[in-house]
């Protein structure tokens, strides 16, 4: 556990980590440089987000394997039909012609998040685009959870995980940021990938048991929780696979796997709490963090409890920058 990154998500005695799900999804157009921007000035270190390879092998930040109707525009400003091209039969040039500034507020998926500003003129940015983002010095203790999503589609899926992993971890590695990166993932089998091809660079496992309901506008998890679900300890599973992290979904924490998971000396952050009582709730049973896609919430959550989310900066180390004028909000 030396990794230097594994120190941003490790908690503590009244210390929560916080990270911020597609930057904050809740208030912000999600997986945009924007909105990535936005979280980490307003102090909020952990960033976690999706990544797929478009046709030209362009590793971008997109959660869906497809454009989605509900948060896209095509070049004359109306929404996406339903029928949602795939990200990886689109070159990035392609896709430069959309925009993800806005969510539909008359969709499903919209009326989740109807808090969430609607922007224009924004782009799915690539991986390259946020690792320069946080090679600035005011964002010099950023971090990144960064999902590689598994193509259910490929037509050589062995081939697809091997060449998606190498694009990712050649962005990371070319901006110097490997032990500032976990590399993070449903699917165990792209994270062995991960581990053969980046063994430097920490991997966590992402779990949801397939009892759960799909979330509602998303890609499917369901799939790749099925081997979990008459397993005696997840952890011990996660420990065998040689990860370090251990990231279950907010409706399947229990107290045992928490502690069975700290005595084999993985962190535990889960996913996705947005409502107050499964943030009362992760925080009650010991998690080292909380993916949000409302940091806001958490953060009051902790303070009321007299808890931090950051530790206090040593002797002559500044504070995380914040966003400029933030001190008048």
């Amino acid at each position: 556990m030396s990794i230097s990154q594994l120190d941003a998500f490790r908690g503590g005695d009244k210390l929560v980590r916080i990270v911020g799900h597609r930057g904050a999804r809740g208030l912000m157009p999600e997986n945009t440089l924007i909105g990535f921007e936005w979280t980490l000035s307003m102090g909020i270190e952990a960033l976690e987000f999706d990544v797929l390879l478009t046709k030209d092998e362009v590793p971008v930040i997109v959660h869906n394997h497809h454009l989605t109707a509900s948060t896209t525009r095509q070049p004359d400003g109306q929404w996406l039909p339903d029928l949602e091209p795939a990200i990886a039969q689109l070159t990035y040039e392609e896709i430069c012609a959309y925009d993800v500034g806005g969510i539909d507020s008359n969709s499903e998926y919209g009326m989740r998040f109807p808090e969430q500003m609607f922007l224009s003129n924004i782009k799915v940015p690539r991986l390259a685009d946020l690792l320069r983002l946080i090679t600035q010095p005011r964002f010099s203790r950023a971090v990144l959870m960064l999902e590689i999503k598994s193509d259910p589609h490929a037509t050589d899926p062995k081939l697809t995980r091997t060449r998606t992993v190498e694009k990712v971890v050649q962005d990371v590695r070319n901006t110097g940021l490997s032990h500032r990166t976990i590399l993070h993932s449903f699917d165990w089998e792209i994270l062995a990938e991960c581990q053969r091809i980046a063994p430097d660079i920490p991997t966590s496992f992402l779990t949801q048991l397939p009892e759960n309901d799909d979330h509602v506008g998303e890609d499917s998890s369901s799939n790749f929780g099925k081997h979990l679900q008459n397993a005696a300890s997840i952890p011990d599973l996660v420990a065998q696979a040689g990860g370090q992290l251990w990231c279950p979904y907010i409706k399947d924490l229990a107290a045992k796997d928490i502690e069975r998971a700290h005595q084999l000396g993985l962190l535990v952050i889960t996913w996705t709490a947005n409502d107050i009582n499964d943030i009362e709730n992760a925080i009650d049973l010991g998690v080292d963090g909380i993916v949000s896609d409302y940091p806001g919430r958490v953060q009051h959550a902790l303070l009321s409890r007299g808890y931090a989310w950051m530790p206090k900066p040593l002797e002559n180390q500044e504070e995380f920058p914040r966003f400029p004028g933030a001190a008048a909000l």
